[in-house]
């Protein structure tokens, strides 16, 4: 046995993120870590890379036979032990080698040797399978290529155990697949054990050789994916605890006239002014209606709906927008709000939320004026606001005040998505609204964009899962290198029709 955690407790204030965990995990396997947001994964990780350090915690961590007491990160990784974040700790400025020998310096008295560095990267990243120059900037390599960055970078510390945290939830369906199979790899070749969090249940059921279930912070049990039953409805009930027969609630359809039309409308790179993003899209949207956004990573979606909402994105824009019959123009943001439109970026982290600030000032920002008078805030007002949202929407939270970081990826989420439908807007723009959230938040989202169409409101939803799309969807348009080339019914939609639509780049329409 290589790892073994014992009894580990940890406790926040106000908070048992951890309550008796128990889980052990073989040499040379790839063990998946399962639950809802909120159910611990990411703590226990925490634990035993030292970011919460020895002392902090109750329990015992067991690694290759000795009880470990990490103060620290560099103590782990000493033991060969490396985490790899949800959020990727990459430098963009600098380049692969540089990010890969960050803190572990190819140096002799004080002085990096750059031919040494540039070799040893270059070694790491045939491993990993990265086709790409050592001196190659971060900024200007995808995200998957980034994550394989990290990986490489684990691999120079002689990693023996690797712990990636939801490693594919920024990538695309061909990037993840290729992910799996460097982890596979490793094993088979090197030997490396690798501990992932993951929301997706079909990539731990690919992948993995057992899956510990986590919930409310409490061990529900390990399955070995030979000898025990690892359906996605096994998993799922150990995840949250109860059956979930139908993912995608059902609603009340009542589809109205039109709401709002995208015409003609194209959009340029900001940088490279002479690229086409968005190439001449027209798409529409009825009233009590979602329609779905399909494509690959790059297809130009998110571009088209930051375009769209009050030209945040892109330069040289032309086209029109019509809601509800009348041509209507939002050249910057405020005006977008002000015109009903309502953007839920994909990047919640980065430009959603203000991570540092509380629930109650996030639900308002965009928005003040509701919650103030001659700008002026109203706190009682906005307390009492928040607290409504806190329970309409579900948000696990100790009070308003609570800072929006501390708060579980699911949370978050809810957080984004009721900043933005507190704007009162008619058109809701939601792009991935449950990527990085397990299936019982994605149910409640799911539950919330039910509930807007059903009382007339429109939704336009981009999400890289197709079965979401199809699920979700009224109508559905693919999209591919900046064009619309499909349109379909959701009904009948089959996820190998929008993809032959996607590769063959031939589509009519149905």
């Amino acid at each position: 046995m290589l790892l073994e955690m014992r009894n580990i407790t940890k406790t926040f204030p106000g908070v048992r993120a951890l309550d008796d965990v128990n889980m052990n995990v073989e040499a040379g396997t790839i063990h998946a870590i399962c639950g809802e947001n909120g159910a611990g994964k990411s703590t226990l990780m925490k634990v035993l890379s030292g970011v919460h350090p020895y002392g902090s915690y109750e329990g015992d961590i067991v690694y290759n036979g000795e009880v470990c007491k990490f103060k620290n990160i560099k103590d782990s990784e000493k033991e060969g032990i490396v985490i790899i974040h949800q959020e990727l700790a990459l430098v963009p400025e600098l380049s692969i080698a540089e990010n890969m020998f960050l803190g572990n310096e190819r140096a002799k008295n004080n002085v990096i040797n750059w031919d040494e560095t540039n070799k040893q990267a270059v070694k790491y990243m045939k491993i990993v399978g990265l086709d790409e120059k050592p001196t190659t900037l971060i900024k200007d390599i995808n995200v998957g290529k980034q994550q394989l960055v990290e990986i490489a970078k684990a691999l120079a510390k002689d990693v023996k155990l690797l712990i990636l945290d939801e490693p594919t939830s920024s990538l695309n369906e061909q990037s993840s697949i290729a992910l799996l199979n460097l982890l596979k790899q490793l094993k088979e070749e090197k030997g490396i054990t690798s501990i992932m969090i993951s929301h997706k249940i079909n990539e731990i059921t690919y992948c993995a050789d057992e899956t510990t279930i986590l919930r409310d912070g409490k061990t529900i049990e390990t399955l070995n994916h030979v000898t025990d039953d690892i359906s996605e409805d096994r998993i799922i009930k150990g995840m949250v605890g109860r059956e979930m027969s139908d993912r995608y609630p059902g609603r009340q359809s009542n589809i109205g006239e039109e709401a709002f039309r995208v015409e003609n409308w194209s959009v340029y790179h900001p940088k490279y002014t002479d690229k086409k993003i968005v190439d001449n899209v027209n798409i529409n949207v009825k009233k009590g209606e979602i329609i779905g956004l399909s494509g690959l990573v790059g297809a130009g979606r998110s571009e088209l709906a930051m375009s769209v909402f009050g030209k945040a994105y892109g330069v040289n824009i032309s086209g029109k927008l019509y809601k509800n019959g009348k041509e209507v123009q939002y050249n910057n943001i405020k005006s977008a709000i002000m015109g009903g439109l309502a953007y839920v970026t994909e990047d919640r982290k980065g430009n959603g939320l203000i991570l540092s600030n509380t629930i109650k000032r996030n639900i308002t920002i965009a928005r003040p004026d509701l919650v103030s008078k001659n700008n002026i805030y109203d706190d009682d007002k906005e307390t009492e606001v928040t607290k409504e949202v806190i329970k309409q929407y579900g948000v696990k939270a100790n009070s308003e005040e609570t800072v929006v970081e501390t708060l579980s990826g699911g949370n978050q989420q809810k957080v984004l998505v009721a900043k933005w439908i507190y704007t009162q807007p008619d058109i809701l723009i939601m792009d991935e609204p449950t990527r990085g959230v397990d299936v019982g938040a994605k149910y409640e989202i799911y539950e919330i964009m039910n509930r807007l169409v059903e009382a007339g409101k429109s939704i336009i939803m981009i999400s890289s899962e197709l079965p979401e799309i199809i699920g979700m969807s009224d109508r559905i348009y693919v999209m591919n290198e900046g064009k619309i080339v499909a349109e379909m019914p959701a009904k009948g939609a089959t996820q190998e029709k929008i993809m032959s639509y996607i590769i063959t780049d031939t589509g009519k329409g149905a």
